[in-house]
């Protein structure tokens, strides 16, 4: 199977961890969120971007989930001696990222070809891209005012109390090469456990993307893993989001969020955790198969297991597909 992963953050980082352990290559391809891209000391950053590298590459820091492993902080000592910004924490070695990347970028280079470059330097087997090269700023509307989603989320950690959200530069922006014949050619696609406002709705927002999933509809499987459990998630702010925009969190409501294809939605199957098993009859309503396991990845061999049920269970419901006679009789 041709497999096709929306990611963003560390949640998404981790179970594409977990399906790069299992698939070759040239089986997997990672659409990422640039939507949370910024420019920080006039050096381009690209959080989940490099999240997602990061992890791939065993390069992660595996307390916070994201920068560096072994990281030093020199630059940003000297920048507080100064007086300078340090609420945004750039360590040694992730600076140099950003300062090659930056310079490739003045080059001329796209993002979607340095991000190839550096996985090629990280020795990361699997076709990883941005979701476009063009600029796409994720702004949130909050009681604060309208904030960029790097304030909202490093600087004011959160705390302000969000209305909506804008992704600025998405109406014209272009998926980035290799990301449209990706998503056509998959047979499963999988929305991995990433915030639906934050890090999934922006790659959904660059036009011919979502269009490009619907058109396929009939013939691919969807399948999206609820970063929500038991009303809460286990990093970030999607639960306090849902509910300052007057919708309980649960995984339902992540569901309800993207839609099954009978509601004219996205998703053909879904997975949520063991602790939330109670909420299987209150989903029956979006009529598709809900696959029920531990998705909480704690360590190297939960991402793995849950990789292994995901595809599973995009197997299952692909068999299924190609032989619709069949009666799916396994709903958990």
């Amino acid at each position: 199977m041709n497999i096709v992963a929306l990611a963003g953050g560390v949640g998404g980082a981790k179970l594409v961890d977990g399906l790069a352990e299992i698939l070759p290559g040239d089986f997997l391809t990672v659409v990422v969120n640039s939507g949370d891209d910024f420019d920080h000391f006039g050096l381009r950053v690209c959080p989940d971007l490099d999240t997602v590298c990061y992890t791939l590459a065993g390069i992660a820091n595996p307390d916070t989930g994201w920068g560096r492993n072994d990281e030093t902080w020199n630059a940003l000592e000297n920048v507080e001696l100064l007086g300078g910004p340090t609420w945004f924490r750039l360590g040694d070695r992730d600076l140099g990222v950003h300062l090659e990347r930056s310079r490739l970028l003045a080059e001329g280079k796209s993002l979607s070809e340095i991000c190839l470059w550096f996985c090629s330097r990280w020795d990361i087997k699997h076709l990883i891209l941005p979701m476009t090269d063009d600029r796409v700023s994720t702004l949130v509307h909050s009681d604060e005012g309208e904030l960029p989603f790097q304030d909202y989320f490093v600087r004011r950690r959160c705390e302000p109390e969000v209305s909506g959200f804008e992704f600025v530069g998405s109406s014209t922006a272009i998926p980035a090469p290799g990301v449209l014949k990706a998503v056509n050619e998959a047979d499963l696609i999988i929305i991995c456990p990433s915030n639906p406002w934050v890090s999934i709705d922006p790659i959904l927002a660059v036009p011919g993307l979502r269009e490009k999933i619907v058109e396929n509809i009939h013939r691919q499987v969807v399948i999206a893993v609820s970063p929500i459990i038991k009303g809460e998630t286990i990093k970030g702010p999607a639960a306090k989001m849902f509910r300052e925009m007057g919708i309980t969190p649960s995984a339902a409501s992540v569901a309800d969020h993207y839609g099954s294809i009978e509601s004219g939605g996205l998703l053909s199957g879904y997975v949520i955790d063991n602790l939330d098993a109670g909420e299987q009859a209150s989903m029956e309503r979006l009529l598709i198969p809900i696959k029920i396991t531990n998705t909480i990845m704690k360590n190297k061999l939960d991402r793995i297991n849950l990789a292994r049920e995901v595809l599973a269970f995009g197997r299952k419901l692909f068999s299924h597909r190609e032989s619709p006679s069949r009666k799916d009789d396994d709903h958990n």
